[in-house]
């Protein structure tokens, strides 16, 4: 992703309800003086790797005419960034995200210079901002230091025991008509019967004591896990289509099931493996998923300890998902 010429630095900020990009997935470009849009985190493009010298931390790295930034200052204004864009800014970009910093604070010397940050607009942009730093960094605090009582975690261990349950897997797909799976290169077009009464002779063959990754090479039309001997990987709940996931995790260790019918056509499955986290094993899984949840009830609980009245006839009636 391609950084614009001029950005602002987002240090830190996020709305404390607010996902932050995805690796990859570039941030809309806001040009400096537009209002009512949030500024842009500094994001840098991937390039090729280069070798930087180690400084001492107190070292000054970095003259904006008479501001001094040390090696350290440098690495935690880094720290503000979203964390998939710190290593490229620490590695391979650390000179973009240098250039952007210098521009950035260019202007901000620019602005000051012609008053800008005296205007009401400026200011009210700045108390927001001030604000959203000071939100998040609560936000984040209170996930961090609160203390998760151990009943909780079990309860919620028991109310999720499937998210840690995991199998691996083999498959022998047969074909048939009307399937989304491309029909491979020399093979006859399956009616849902024929296709059937295939699966089911290949399974006679895999009672018999043939070999599951042989005949799956051989007969399967997953064209790519047939290459690995029907060999799918370990998968967890939900990650295939339910026909399948249920077939999967509710057959014992070795077996053949019967054949499975799923819109791709009928599949033989093998579970090779069977995995079920313990609680202690899922633990700190746990205290992570639990964390900024429990942060959200906080927020919750600050917004009924104190008065809040929004203007229903200016906003709209509030709706559930809204008190979220």
């Amino acid at each position: 992703m391609k950084l614009p010429v001029f950005c602002l630095l987002l240090g830190g900020v996020a709305c404390i309800h607010a996902q932050a990009p995805a690796p990859g997935t570039p941030p809309a470009a806001v040009t400096p003086g537009t209002s009512g849009n949030p500024p842009v985190r500094v994001v840098v493009t991937p390039a090729e790797p280069t070798v930087h010298a180690t400084v001492p931390s107190d070292k000054v790295i970095l003259n904006i005419g008479d501001e001094k930034i040390t090696a350290a200052e440098f690495d935690q204004l880094i720290e503000t960034l979203p964390e998939q864009y710190r290593a490229p800014a620490r590695g391979p970009n650390r000179r973009q995200f240098a250039e952007q910093l210098v521009r950035v604070k260019l202007l901000a010397h620019e602005a000051q210079r012609r008053k800008l940050d005296q205007t009401a607009v400026i200011r009210r942009q700045l108390e927001l901002q001030r604000e959203n730093v000071l939100a998040n960094a609560a936000f984040q605090d209170i996930a961090a230091t609160t203390k998760i009582d151990d009943a909780a975690e079990h309860q919620y261990y028991d109310q999720h025991k499937t998210e840690y349950e995991s199998v691996h897997a083999r498959h022998i797909l047969i074909r048939m008509k009307g399937s989304s799976v491309p029909i491979l290169l020399g093979k006859k077009e399956l009616t849902d019967e024929e296709a059937l009464a295939k699966a089911q002779e290949v399974r006679a063959k895999l009672l018999a004591g043939g070999n599951f990754a042989d005949l799956a090479k051989g007969e399967s039309d997953d064209a790519t896990s047939a290459k690995e001997g029907g060999d799918l990987g370990t998968f967890k709940h939900g990650q295939m289509i339910p026909q399948f996931d249920q077939s999967a995790f509710s057959l014992p260790i070795g077996q053949v099931s019967e054949p499975v019918k799923t819109p791709f056509g009928y599949h033989l499955i093998k579970v090779e493996g069977h995995d079920n986290k313990t609680f202690d094993e899922a633990r700190s899984d746990i205290e992570k998923r639990m964390r900024p949840e429990i942060a959200r009830e906080t927020v919750e609980n600050l917004r009924k300890q104190i008065p809040v009245t929004i203007d229903d006839a200016f906003f709209g009636p509030s709706s559930p998902q809204a008190k979220k």
